[in-house]
Protein backbone atom coordinates (compact mmCIF):
# COMPACT_ATOMS: atom_id res chain seq x y z
CA UNK A 1 0.00 0.00 0.00
CA UNK A 2 1.25 3.26 -0.91
CA UNK A 3 1.95 5.55 1.69
CA UNK A 4 1.38 9.48 1.94
CA UNK A 5 3.93 11.73 3.23
CA UNK A 6 3.81 15.22 3.70
CA UNK A 7 6.58 17.65 3.48
CA UNK A 8 6.75 21.24 4.42
CA UNK A 9 10.17 23.51 3.66
CA UNK A 10 10.51 22.02 0.15
CA UNK A 11 11.17 25.18 -2.03
CA UNK A 12 15.01 24.10 -1.46
CA UNK A 13 17.52 21.99 -0.55
CA UNK A 14 16.64 19.04 2.39
CA UNK A 15 12.64 19.72 1.92
CA UNK A 16 13.18 19.79 -1.72
CA UNK A 17 15.28 16.62 -2.60
CA UNK A 18 13.63 14.58 0.11
CA UNK A 19 10.57 14.91 -1.88
CA UNK A 20 12.21 13.72 -4.70
CA UNK A 21 13.46 10.93 -3.21
CA UNK A 22 10.49 9.93 -1.64
CA UNK A 23 8.59 10.44 -4.74
CA UNK A 24 11.25 8.11 -6.62
CA UNK A 25 10.51 5.47 -4.12
CA UNK A 26 7.11 5.08 -4.83
CA UNK A 27 5.63 7.02 -1.96
CA UNK A 28 2.61 10.01 -2.57
CA UNK A 29 4.42 12.94 -1.51
CA UNK A 30 2.90 16.45 -0.66
CA UNK A 31 5.65 18.75 -1.36
CA UNK A 32 4.98 22.40 0.65
CA UNK A 33 6.14 25.49 0.81
CA UNK A 34 5.12 29.13 1.38
CA UNK A 35 5.45 30.04 -1.98
CA UNK A 36 3.98 27.17 -4.48
CA UNK A 37 5.51 28.56 -7.67
CA UNK A 38 9.20 27.89 -6.19
CA UNK A 39 7.60 23.78 -6.07
CA UNK A 40 7.22 23.87 -10.08
CA UNK A 41 9.90 21.44 -10.84
CA UNK A 42 8.51 18.95 -8.04
CA UNK A 43 5.23 19.55 -9.50
CA UNK A 44 6.53 19.19 -13.07
CA UNK A 45 7.59 15.39 -11.35
CA UNK A 46 4.24 14.63 -10.48
CA UNK A 47 3.93 15.34 -7.26
CA UNK A 48 1.63 16.92 -5.45
CA UNK A 49 2.35 20.65 -4.29
CA UNK A 50 0.40 22.83 -1.75
CA UNK A 51 1.15 26.30 -0.37
CA UNK A 52 1.48 26.08 3.21
CA UNK A 53 2.82 28.62 5.58
CA UNK A 54 3.45 26.62 9.03
CA UNK A 55 3.17 30.07 10.70
CA UNK A 56 -0.28 30.10 10.33
CA UNK A 57 -3.54 28.37 11.38
CA UNK A 58 -5.33 29.16 8.70
CA UNK A 59 -3.03 28.13 5.99
CA UNK A 60 -2.30 24.93 7.82
CA UNK A 61 -6.21 24.16 7.93
CA UNK A 62 -6.59 24.94 4.12
CA UNK A 63 -3.76 22.54 3.50
CA UNK A 64 -5.77 19.90 5.15
CA UNK A 65 -8.91 20.81 3.90
CA UNK A 66 -7.33 20.68 0.10
CA UNK A 67 -5.58 16.70 1.11
CA UNK A 68 -8.83 15.63 2.49
CA UNK A 69 -10.40 16.98 -1.04
CA UNK A 70 -7.77 14.97 -3.11
CA UNK A 71 -8.43 11.85 -0.90
CA UNK A 72 -5.15 11.22 0.62
CA UNK A 73 -4.44 10.67 4.14
CA UNK A 74 -1.14 11.42 6.02
CA UNK A 75 1.21 8.22 6.92
CA UNK A 76 4.04 10.40 7.61
CA UNK A 77 4.50 14.23 8.63
CA UNK A 78 7.87 15.75 8.46
CA UNK A 79 8.06 19.18 10.35
CA UNK A 80 11.31 20.38 8.00
CA UNK A 81 10.37 24.21 7.58
CA UNK A 82 13.09 26.07 9.70
CA UNK A 83 14.21 29.79 9.69
CA UNK A 84 16.76 30.51 11.84
CA UNK A 85 18.57 34.56 12.17
CA UNK A 86 21.99 34.80 13.65
CA UNK A 87 23.25 37.69 15.95
CA UNK A 88 23.41 38.72 19.61
CA UNK A 89 20.64 38.46 22.06
CA UNK A 90 20.80 41.42 23.18
CA UNK A 91 20.22 42.75 20.39
CA UNK A 92 17.68 40.40 18.44
CA UNK A 93 15.18 42.10 17.19
CA UNK A 94 11.67 40.93 18.84
CA UNK A 95 10.18 39.69 15.98
CA UNK A 96 13.34 38.19 14.52
CA UNK A 97 13.16 36.17 17.70
CA UNK A 98 9.42 35.55 17.28
CA UNK A 99 9.68 34.99 13.54
CA UNK A 100 12.15 31.78 14.54
CA UNK A 101 9.92 30.41 17.25
CA UNK A 102 6.52 30.37 15.14
CA UNK A 103 8.29 28.85 12.64
CA UNK A 104 10.79 26.69 14.66
CA UNK A 105 8.64 25.73 17.49
CA UNK A 106 4.88 26.56 16.93
CA UNK A 107 4.79 26.02 13.36
CA UNK A 108 5.46 21.77 13.80
CA UNK A 109 3.54 21.59 17.18
CA UNK A 110 0.16 23.06 15.16
CA UNK A 111 1.38 20.75 11.91
CA UNK A 112 1.21 17.96 14.45
CA UNK A 113 -2.35 19.08 16.06
CA UNK A 114 -3.94 19.43 12.64
CA UNK A 115 -2.53 15.95 11.34
CA UNK A 116 -2.83 13.71 14.21
CA UNK A 117 -6.59 12.82 14.03
CA UNK A 118 -5.77 11.66 10.35
CA UNK A 119 -3.44 9.37 11.90
CA UNK A 120 -5.43 8.45 14.66
CA UNK A 121 -8.30 7.59 12.15
CA UNK A 122 -5.91 5.43 10.69
CA UNK A 123 -4.69 3.86 13.59
CA UNK A 124 -1.24 5.25 13.00
CA UNK A 125 1.74 6.95 11.71
CA UNK A 126 4.73 8.51 11.84
CA UNK A 127 5.95 12.29 12.74
CA UNK A 128 9.61 13.76 11.99
CA UNK A 129 10.66 16.63 13.42
CA UNK A 130 14.05 17.76 11.80
CA UNK A 131 16.16 19.63 15.09
CA UNK A 132 19.35 20.22 15.25
CA UNK A 133 22.82 19.82 16.59
CA UNK A 134 22.26 23.47 17.25
CA UNK A 135 19.73 22.38 19.92
CA UNK A 136 22.05 20.63 22.32
CA UNK A 137 25.54 22.56 21.65
CA UNK A 138 24.66 26.40 22.22
CA UNK A 139 27.15 28.54 20.30
CA UNK A 140 27.25 32.10 20.93
CA UNK A 141 25.51 34.77 18.32
CA UNK A 142 22.96 31.98 17.55
CA UNK A 143 21.02 31.94 20.92
CA UNK A 144 17.66 32.14 19.86
CA UNK A 145 17.92 29.85 17.02
CA UNK A 146 19.36 27.26 19.13
CA UNK A 147 16.77 27.64 21.83
CA UNK A 148 14.05 26.91 19.23
CA UNK A 149 15.74 23.62 18.25
CA UNK A 150 16.19 22.46 21.67
CA UNK A 151 12.47 23.78 22.24
CA UNK A 152 11.60 21.55 19.01
CA UNK A 153 13.35 18.41 20.97
CA UNK A 154 11.86 18.49 24.15
CA UNK A 155 8.44 18.82 22.49
CA UNK A 156 9.22 16.09 20.81
CA UNK A 157 10.01 13.69 23.22
CA UNK A 158 7.05 15.26 25.02
CA UNK A 159 4.95 13.84 21.99
CA UNK A 160 6.47 10.68 21.29
CA UNK A 161 5.53 9.60 25.00
CA UNK A 162 1.68 10.93 24.78
CA UNK A 163 1.34 9.61 20.79
CA UNK A 164 2.31 6.36 21.21
CA UNK A 165 -0.77 5.08 22.67
CA UNK A 166 -2.18 5.59 19.12
CA UNK A 167 0.76 3.75 17.16
CA UNK A 168 2.01 7.66 15.96
CA UNK A 169 5.98 7.26 16.03
CA UNK A 170 7.87 10.75 16.90
CA UNK A 171 11.33 10.84 15.18
CA UNK A 172 13.30 13.50 15.68
CA UNK A 173 16.44 14.46 13.76
CA UNK A 174 19.16 15.98 14.82
CA UNK A 175 21.28 17.00 11.87
CA UNK A 176 24.80 18.43 12.13
CA UNK A 177 26.71 21.25 9.50
CA UNK A 178 24.47 19.21 6.03
CA UNK A 179 24.54 21.16 2.88
CA UNK A 180 21.85 24.01 2.28
CA UNK A 181 21.27 27.80 1.61
CA UNK A 182 20.82 28.02 5.36
CA UNK A 183 23.93 29.64 5.79
CA UNK A 184 23.25 32.29 3.04
CA UNK A 185 20.16 32.97 4.65
CA UNK A 186 21.59 33.47 8.13
CA UNK A 187 24.38 35.61 6.87
CA UNK A 188 21.64 37.69 5.23
CA UNK A 189 19.68 38.08 8.25
CA UNK A 190 22.29 39.98 9.87
CA UNK A 191 21.38 42.94 7.62
CA UNK A 192 18.25 42.96 9.72
CA UNK A 193 19.54 41.70 13.11
CA UNK A 194 23.09 43.79 13.63
CA UNK A 195 22.80 47.40 13.94
CA UNK A 196 25.55 50.06 12.79
CA UNK A 197 26.01 50.86 16.33
CA UNK A 198 26.15 47.24 17.35
CA UNK A 199 28.02 46.68 20.90
CA UNK A 200 29.60 43.73 18.95
CA UNK A 201 31.12 46.10 15.94
CA UNK A 202 34.30 43.96 16.68
CA UNK A 203 33.08 40.32 16.59
CA UNK A 204 31.29 41.25 13.54
CA UNK A 205 33.79 38.36 11.38
CA UNK A 206 32.73 36.09 14.53
CA UNK A 207 29.22 36.74 13.98
CA UNK A 208 29.54 35.70 10.03
CA UNK A 209 31.76 33.11 11.03
CA UNK A 210 28.42 31.72 13.37
CA UNK A 211 26.14 32.41 10.29
CA UNK A 212 28.05 30.47 7.95
CA UNK A 213 29.29 27.63 10.20
CA UNK A 214 26.72 25.37 8.90
CA UNK A 215 28.19 25.07 5.23
CA UNK A 216 31.51 24.72 6.70
CA UNK A 217 32.35 21.50 5.61
CA UNK A 218 28.83 20.28 5.45
CA UNK A 219 27.67 16.71 4.36
CA UNK A 220 25.54 17.02 0.89
CA UNK A 221 22.40 17.20 0.93
CA UNK A 222 21.99 14.22 -0.99
CA UNK A 223 24.01 11.66 1.31
CA UNK A 224 21.60 13.50 4.24
CA UNK A 225 18.73 12.79 2.40
CA UNK A 226 19.12 9.07 1.67
CA UNK A 227 20.29 8.40 5.46
CA UNK A 228 17.39 10.27 6.56
CA UNK A 229 15.12 7.88 4.38
CA UNK A 230 16.74 4.95 5.49
CA UNK A 231 16.06 5.93 8.87
CA UNK A 232 12.59 5.80 8.22
CA UNK A 233 12.05 3.02 6.50
CA UNK A 234 13.69 1.17 9.14
CA UNK A 235 11.67 -1.35 10.43
CA UNK A 236 12.07 -0.16 13.79
CA UNK A 237 12.55 3.72 13.26
CA UNK A 238 14.66 5.37 16.61
CA UNK A 239 13.43 8.02 18.79
CA UNK A 240 16.36 10.45 17.86
CA UNK A 241 18.86 10.61 14.37
CA UNK A 242 22.10 12.14 14.35
CA UNK A 243 23.03 12.88 10.66
CA UNK A 244 25.97 14.84 9.11
CA UNK A 245 29.34 16.71 10.02
CA UNK A 246 29.39 17.15 13.63
CA UNK A 247 25.84 15.54 14.89
CA UNK A 248 27.98 13.49 16.54
CA UNK A 249 31.42 15.24 17.66
CA UNK A 250 29.55 18.37 18.72
CA UNK A 251 26.79 17.03 21.50
CA UNK A 252 29.62 14.81 22.47
CA UNK A 253 31.53 18.15 23.29
CA UNK A 254 28.29 19.63 25.07
CA UNK A 255 27.90 16.19 27.07
CA UNK A 256 31.92 15.86 28.55
CA UNK A 257 33.63 19.54 28.24
CA UNK A 258 33.05 21.21 31.38
CA UNK A 259 31.23 24.78 31.20
CA UNK A 260 34.40 26.95 31.41
CA UNK A 261 36.44 25.38 29.43
CA UNK A 262 33.29 25.16 26.62
CA UNK A 263 32.76 28.74 27.01
CA UNK A 264 36.15 29.27 26.42
CA UNK A 265 36.29 27.69 23.00
CA UNK A 266 33.27 28.64 21.65
CA UNK A 267 34.11 32.08 22.51
CA UNK A 268 37.65 32.20 21.01
CA UNK A 269 35.99 30.29 17.80
CA UNK A 270 33.69 33.35 17.29
CA UNK A 271 35.89 35.83 18.24
CA UNK A 272 34.71 37.25 21.22
CA UNK A 273 38.03 36.92 23.15
CA UNK A 274 39.36 40.30 20.74
CA UNK A 275 37.06 43.01 23.11
CA UNK A 276 40.09 44.42 24.58
CA UNK A 277 41.05 44.70 20.26
CA UNK A 278 37.54 46.47 19.69
CA UNK A 279 37.58 49.15 22.20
Amino acid sequence: MTRTVLITGCSTGIGRQLAEAMHDKGYQVIATARDQTRLTPLNQRGITTLSLDVTRDDSILAARQEIEKLGLQVDILINNAGYGAMGPIVEMPVAEMEKQFATNVYGPVNMVRAFTPMMRQQAGGMIVNVGSVSGILVTPFSGAYCATKAALHALSDAMRMELAPFNIEVMTVMPGAIESEFGNSAEASLARTLPPDSLYQWAREGIRKRARASQANPTPTKEFVAALLSRIEARHPKAEVAIGNGSRTLPLLARVTPTRIRDWLLQRSFGLHNYSQGK
